[in-house]
């Protein structure tokens, strides 16, 4: 087996996944190292993603965990055999792994749902509004640091995932760039609102009784409700969270966020009179 010098957030998921059948099942990790008749350090390898699993040693392993999740063992089973390179590899060893770790999680998501109290959406944000947030980071980017942070989050927007964006009008207020810019911003949501794919959402400030501020997050759903993930922004970069029952806290939070706002038609009209006040 080949060691991986970086697994992915996906590959880590992988074997988080494997991990937690074992332990459901009562397996040590000897135990599962002689079903598949390699040893402990082997299994743990492929526990931590440090390594690979092939299909057969996957659903060999499923099987004597007793999973009888078809749906999730083959859920399973992709992200073990998908070999194929993400746009995202380019911008190894140049970006912090978390932004690669995001696009590879937005690009394989069945469904995207946001909520944004701050800065409007990376996934619809122009350019000048990606180079202002940027250009505020302290400490400061460098030109090239900088330029690669725009392109980066410019190609992760050519997706064409169902996405669902709930944005607080604090987002569509605050000018982290020029007049000329937020314009520009408020214009560019507007297009995009209108976009098959895409659903964005208002929450006004005077909503009674909004005390969820603190909602911000991504919600990147699964092929099966088990592999759904949370991002949120840390410091210095993005937690994944993936337990079920964060997971299934976060789908509440983002079901009440949802029923508090304008519904799209009522979230376009708003954003269009704000970008006339500009």
């Amino acid at each position: 087996m080949v060691l991986r010098r970086e697994p992915t957030a996906r590959q880590m998921r992988l074997g988080l996944e494997l991990r937690r059948l074992r332990e459901a099942a009562g397996f040590t990790t000897v135990e599962a190292a002689a079903l598949l008749g390699v040893n402990r350090v082997q299994v743990s390898q492929i526990e931590t993603g440090a390594t690979g699993v092939s299909e057969q040693r996957l659903r060999r392993l499923a099987s004597h965990y007793a999973c009888a999740d078809d749906e999730f063992v083959a859920a399973l089973t992709v992200m073990a055999t998908d070999r194929k390179q993400g746009w995202w590899e380019e911008y190894r060893g140049h970006l912090p792994t978390s932004f690669l770790d995001l696009a590879e999680l937005e690009c394989h998501a069945e469904a995207l749902r946001e909520v944004a109290i701050l800065y409007v959406p990376g996934l619809l944000q122009t350019e000048d509004y990606a180079r202002a947030v940027f250009s505020s980071r302290v400490p400061e980017l460098t030109r090239e640091e900088l330029h690669l942070r725009v392109g980066h989050r410019m190609r992760r927007q050519q997706i064409a995932t169902p996405y669902e964006s709930v944005i607080h009008e604090s987002a569509l207020r605050i000018r982290v760039g020029d007049r000329a810019a937020s314009r520009a911003q408020l214009v560019k949501l507007l297009e995009l609102s209108e976009a098959d794919n895409v659903t964005v959402r208002v929450i006004p400030f005077d909503l009674d009784g909004f005390a969820r501020a603190g909602s911000s997050m991504t919600y990147a759903g699964g092929p099966v409700p088990k592999l759904d993930t949370v991002v949120r922004d840390v410091p210095h970069g993005s937690a994944f969270i993936d337990s079920e029952a964060q997971l299934a806290a976060f789908r509440t939070r983002f079901r009440k966020v949802e029923a508090a706002s304008l519904d799209p038609e009522r979230s376009r009209d708003f954003i269009s009179r704000l970008a006339k006040e500009l």
